[in-house]
């Protein structure tokens, strides 16, 4: 079997999304996730809060989530390793279309992939710490 990227077949499936630990919920440096009204207004239904009351909770700048310090979003839950995100049903735009039938660019690139994996142990493992440590 071919191990080139143009065979890695997971790469080139959006369903493999399903059991991804959220490698594309983590920003990178120069990066953003840009947010529509329309977008802001389905995470304010979602909620059942105003689209002000979205921007002034999630929002950064005007249209982008805030980050948690390691750079995952604010909707990516820490307590668990795929289907991570919190507002699936209500997620962005820009999130519903990535990779834009594309392969995972996570997958397809080791040095990308070399910085991601270790955030995502770490939101794992800190999420795992602080549920050992309460009563």
């Amino acid at each position: 079997m071919d191990d080139t990227a143009d065979s890695y077949v997971l790469a080139r499936n959006k369903n493999f999304c399903n059991f991804c630990p959220g490698y594309c919920c983590y920003r990178l440096p120069g990066a953003s996730l840009l947010l529509t009204a329309e977008d802001i207004n389905r995470i304010a239904r979602y909620f059942s809060i105003s689209d002000g009351e979205v921007r002034r909770r999630y929002l950064e700048d005007k249209n982008t989530f805030r980050t948690r310090e390691d750079g995952s979003c604010l909707f990516l839950a820490q307590d668990k390793m795929c289907k991570r995100c919190t507002i699936h049903e209500a997620r962005p735009h820009q999130c519903r279309e990535f990779p834009y039938d594309k392969p995972c660019p996570y997958l397809e690139n080791t040095a990308l992939l070399e910085v991601i994996q270790p955030r995502i142990e770490q939101n794992i493992l800190g999420a795992s710490s602080l549920e050992a440590t309460l009563p």
